[in-house]
């Protein structure tokens, strides 16, 4: 399969981190023309037309969160996030390694067109590679002019930093992120306001994902709507990174169109399954927070109002990857890393996996998730050791039912989303572990009716 190089056209470029062997190949160019030839609504607007939905998870499109700046006496922040933790997604960090220039150039555009005069790169201290890389090429892009106080030599100064996160995974979410960067504890905030509003410092602050700010160079470069008609897919434009891992033959980040479906990823991309004796069993489309997908399931949308009607009756693994189709199925499109499993797997085994993180992560700073995350784990860790019940089934989905919209940020909601999701579609799985427990369930009441130990 024959995919774009538009992100990644100098991924391959030897030690494409280093300015002096970019520049060349247009490094700065559009942040350029930005400072000095185009004003702040113009940039914004190709942004709008670029359709480009946020590439962190939420999938929001990134020139309305632009137009939601509030106009106040405070100078307006931009802030991007690149505390990427979530399980099984690893693309940021090859924007960062591998061209962090493109991502420089796109914060030094997008601060010019909301106002910024100050951008923060929070980066989770584990990405040590991103860190050193990133830092040195500020200072490369500084000392050619291209920040400080007269970037390019216009009037409006610009100042990039670097800011270490201490590895929390609560801190991808945005307002714990801003938490973090002011130096109080990583926990999210009470919205409304919302961080466009007062963010970082109490000021207008706009945060985005690593490659959603890395892609606005190229929107200048092509213009929105070119750029926007890369995808196969309407109000979700461009081309975006794929990962795959999991159980395929060349596991990896790939650049496509927005659009591409889990099985032309699995099986074009991927190169298979990596026994072709274990049939796939199931896909987790985007990250760890994101509902699981069965090959065997079909789509169900007779009607032709409904946003799937085109694949009526084709697995679910043949839906294109977009934020609206993938919500239509009931999952979410999420940082658009699929995780790959093999039919040798026990879906209760990668429940547990998952809620031992989920569990660990937890800021705590809610009930529903802080307890509600630990009963999870603790259910389904019984489920494994073989001491648990036929009705834990149940159970996990009361738990998970719990702690969905009853919490401050979406944190809970990304836990019980995957949990309900593999119960709803292995709940037989689950059920059958709970019945290897009958026995100890029994033995264990009869010994302390008896007054032994339990």
């Amino acid at each position: 399969m024959e995919l774009p190089c538009v992100l990644t056209n100098r991924y391959r470029v030897p030690q494409s981190w280093s300015l002096r062997n970019i520049e060349s190949l247009g490094a700065y160019e559009q942040a350029k023309r930005a400072y000095t030839q185009l004003e702040p609504a113009a940039i914004t607007a190709e942004v709008k037309e670029a359709n480009i939905r946020g590439r962190g998870g939420a999938g929001f499109p990134a020139g309305m969160k632009w137009g939601f700046l509030a106009k106040t006496e405070l100078a307006p922040y931009l802030v991007v996030n690149a505390d990427e933790g979530e399980p099984g997604t690893f693309k940021d960090r090859t924007i960062m390694e591998r061209d962090p220039h493109r991502l420089v150039e796109g914060c030094l555009i997008a601060m010019r067109a909301v106002g910024a005069h100050v951008c923060y790169i929070y980066v989770r201290c584990e990405l040590v590679t991103s860190i050193r890389r990133l830092e040195a090429a500020i200072e490369e892009a500084r000392e050619r002019g291209y920040i400080g106080k007269r970037p390019f030599g216009s009037e409006h100064a610009a100042e990039i930093y670097v800011h270490m996160g201490a590895g929390a995974y609560v801190c991808g979410e945005e307002t714990a992120l801003l938490n973090s960067l002011e130096g109080k504890r990583g926990e999210p905030r009470l919205k409304p306001p919302f961080p466009a509003v007062k963010g970082a410092f109490g000021a207008p602050t706009i945060v985005n994902n690593v490659e959603t700010v890395a892609s606005v160079p190229d929107i200048l470069r092509m213009g929105g709507k070119a750029w926007s008609e890369q995808s196969r897919l309407p109000r979700d434009g461009g081309t975006r990174l794929y990962g795959v891992s999991g159980h395929v033959k060349k596991p990896g980040i790939f650049e496509g169109p927005v659009g591409l479906t889990l099985r032309e990823i699995i099986y074009d991309i991927g190169g298979g399954m990596l026994h072709p004796d274990r049939p796939l069993k199931a896909v987790i489309p985007g990250g760890s927070s994101t509902p699981v997908l069965r090959p065997g399931d079909l789509v169900h949308a007779p009607d032709a109002n409904n946003p799937l009607h085109a694949w009526h009756g084709k697995s679910h693994i043949d839906v294109p990857l977009g934020v609206d189709t993938m919500r239509a199925l009931g999952t979410m499109l999420g940082t658009c890393c699929a995780i790959v499993i093999d039919s040798s797997t026990s879906m209760v085994d990668v429940a547990c996996n998952l809620m031992k993180f989920y569990s660990h992560e937890s800021c705590g700073q809610c009930t529903p998730c802080r307890e509600g995350s630990g009963w999870l784990h603790d259910v389904l860790k019984n489920l494994q050791a073989g001491r648990g019940r036929p009705e834990d089934a149940d159970l996990l989905v009361d738990i998970a039912n719990n702690m969905m919209g009853n919490t401050i940020c979406a944190f809970a909601d990304g836990t019980a989303m995957p949990m309900l999701g593999l119960v709803q579609k292995f709940r037989d799985e689950f059920v059958e572990a709970g019945k290897r427990g009958i026995g100890t369930h029994t033995l264990g009441a009869t010994a302390r009716a008896l007054g032994g130990a339990p």
